[in-house]
C-alpha cells in the first residue's frame, strides 16, 4: 500500500457537534513519553521532533487531536507541544481534551476531581493551550455510579462560554443515557480494539450509532497493552490479511476499526514520524467482507 500520497481525509468525516473532522485523527500521549499508568515511562524523544510530528500531521490532513492537560512527564507536556507545534490553530483544527483525573506537579495520580474542580481543569487545559474556549471536552469517568453532577458540572462551563461542545470517556451505556438527560454527547471515547470489543458486548457501540454520537476508540492498535508499545507478535489471520494487503498488522487494526461504522473514528498516537505516515495510510486501507469475516475469529 503507497503511504506517502495518503492523507487522513481517505476514510472520510464525521461532526463532532457543527465540527467536521476526518475520521483518522492523532492521540497526543505518547509524545511526553508517559503513559497514564506509567507502563510507557520513558526518556520522550526530542522536542523538536515532537513538534515536526504534530506539524506534519495537520499537514497530512488530520484535523482532530486528542489531548489532556494530565498528559505530561517531567521533561514534557502534550497541551505544551501542541500550542508551540500548531498556534495560530487552523481554522478546521478540532482538540478534544479531557478532565476528571488529575496528577499532581510530580506527576503521582490524585483523586477523581470533584464536580467543583473541574473548572480548574478546563482552565489549566485553556491556559496551556492557549485558546478562550475548548472545542470538545471529555469527562473522563474514573468515579462512581452516577456522573450526574459531574457531567451537570461541565454543562455549566458550555453555558458559559467555556467549551464548544461536551462527551465522555470511559464509560457505560447507562452513563450515556444519564449525560444525554443532561445535555448533547457529541462522542464517546472508550478502549475499543480487535481484539478488545466491550463496547459490543454491553451495547455501547451500538447506542452510539443510533444517536449519531461518535464513538472514539483508544488503544486500537495496542489494546490489551494500553499504553505500553504495541506487540510485534501478531495472531497469523492478522498477518495473513496484513500480507495481502502489502500492509502492517497495525494498519489493518486500524482499518478494522474504521470499517466499525462511518461514526466511528480513530486516534492512534505515535513518536514515530514513520508510524505516522502509516497510520495515516491505513485510513485508505480497503477490507473485504472476507478480511472482516477471518478478523472476526480474533475478537
Amino acid at each position: 500500500m503507497e503511504s506517502a500520497t495518503v492523507t487522513a481525509a481517505a476514510a472520510g468525516t464525521w461532526k463532532l457537534g457543527d465540527l467536521e473532522v476526518n475520521r483518522l485523527g492523532f492521540g497526543a500521549m505518547r509524545l511526553t513519553g508517559n503513559g497514564m499508568r506509567g507502563n510507557s515511562d520513558g526518556v520522550p524523544i526530542d522536542r523538536e521532533l515532537a513538534i515536526g510530528i504534530l506539524r506534519s500531521a495537520v499537514d497530512r490532513g488530520v484535523n482532530h487531536i486528542d489531548t489532556a492537560a494530565f498528559y505530561f512527564s517531567p521533561l514534557r507536556s502534550a497541551n505544551e507541544l501542541i500550542n508551540r507545534a500548531l498556534a495560530p490553530y487552523p481554522d478546521d483544527l478540532v482538540i478534544v481534551t479531557k478532565v476528571g483525573p488529575g496528577r499532581d506537579p510530580s506527576g503521582e495520580w490524585l483523586p477523581m476531581a470533584r464536580p467543583e474542580q473541574l473548572r480548574g481543569q478546563v482552565e489549566e487545559n485553556l491556559r496551556q493551550l492557549g485558546r478562550n474556549h475548548l472545542d470538545v471536552v471529555n469527562l473522563r469517568w474514573t468515579g462512581g455510579v452516577s456522573i450526574t453532577e459531574h457531567f451537570g458540572a461541565l454543562a455549566e462551563l458550555q453555558e458559559a462560554g467555556l467549551i464548544r461542545h461536551l462527551g465522555l470517556s470511559g464509560v457505560t451505556p447507562e452513563h450515556l443515557a444519564e449525560a444525554q438527560a443532561i445535555a448533547p454527547v457529541v462522542c464517546v471515547q472508550n478502549s475499543y480494539g480487535l481484539d478488545r470489543r466491550i463496547a459490543d458486548t454491553s451495547g455501547l457501540l451500538d447506542s452510539c450509532r443510533r444517536q449519531g454520537i461518535a464513538f472514539v476508540p483508544f488503544f486500537a492498535i495496542s489494546g490489551q497493552r494500553r499504553e505500553a508499545p504495541a506487540a510485534d507478535t501478531h495472531d497469523d489471520r492478522l498477518h495473513a490479511v496484513a500480507q495481502a494487503h502489502g500492509a502492517t498488522p497495525a494498519q489493518v487494526r486500524l482499518a478494522w476499526t474504521l470499517h466499525r461504522g462511518p461514526n466511528v473514528l480513530a486516534i492512534p498516537g505515535t513518536s514515530d514520524p514513520r508510524h505516522l505516515t502509516e497510520n495515516i495510510a491505513a485510513s485508505a486501507l480497503q477490507l473485504s467482507q472476507a478480511d472482516l469475516d477471518r478478523l472476526e475469529a480474533l475478537a
